[in-house]
Formats: structure tokens, sequence, C-alpha cells
């Protein structure tokens, strides 16, 4: 049986079609999604209630689908269930689903940089 495909950290392809391909936009969401990142995951705190992380897995998931971190989002998806299961995880699950969020966090929000470094040095090339 083949294994899935890993998903993508941050699918360019997919934040350029939700842009119109417009470089300019891709960074403005690429920086709406960045300071979404740094609100959210300050509740991203597996010793508070389990509806309060999440709402806040739920809210990143939404946002890292707008720019197509996928690997981020699916992290996400699968904490934002299990958060609001009819039995909550116990404090070590919900800190395993929030170290997983967090992980992928880091690597999007380096991928979402180095993106948003490449898009501004291609308009000031084609600016030139």
């Amino acid at each position: 049986m083949p294994s899935e495909s890993p998903l993508p950290v941050l699918d360019l392809a997919h934040l350029s079609a939700m842009t119109g391909g417009d470089a300019e936009l891709s960074q403005e969401v690429i920086g709406i999604f960045r300071e979404q990142a740094q609100i959210w995951s300050r509740l991203l705190d597996p010793l508070s209630e389990a509806r309060q992380w999440a709402d806040a897995a739920h809210t990143l998931k939404g946002a890292s689908l707008g720019i197509g971190a996928l690997k981020l989002a699916a992290a996400c998806e699968r904490a934002e269930k299990a958060g609001r299961a009819e039995t909550p995880p116990s404090p070590a699950h919900a800190s395993v689903l929030i170290s997983e969020i967090k992980d992928a966090l880091g690597e999007t929000l380096e991928a979402a940089a180095r993106a948003a470094y490449d898009l501004a040095s291609a308009a000031k090339r084609s600016a030139s």
C-alpha cells in the first residue's frame, strides 16, 4: 500500500490562487497570518480548558488554510476535534496535540518569512 505524501508546510501555489497571483496581496495575507498566529498561539495552553485551546486551534486552522499551510491546518484540526470531543483529552494528550501545532507553526512561520522575502525581492527586481 503506498504511503500518503506529507502535507506541505506552505503551498505557494495555493497562496497564489487565493490572492489571484498578486504578489503584494500575498505579502499582505502572509503578514495577517503572522499576526493571527501570534495572537492565537498564546491561547494554546494544554492546562487551560479544552474548549479554549480548541477554539484557538480552530481559528488558527482557518488562517492556515488561507495561506496554504496545510500541515499546520491538519495539526490544528486534530487538536480542535479532540478538544471538542465529549470527553476532552487528558492534559498529557492535550500537550502532545498542542506541541504538534506549535512545531508546525514554527515551520510555517519560517516558510512564510521566506515566501514574503522572495515575493518582496521579486517585486523589487521587476520594478528595476
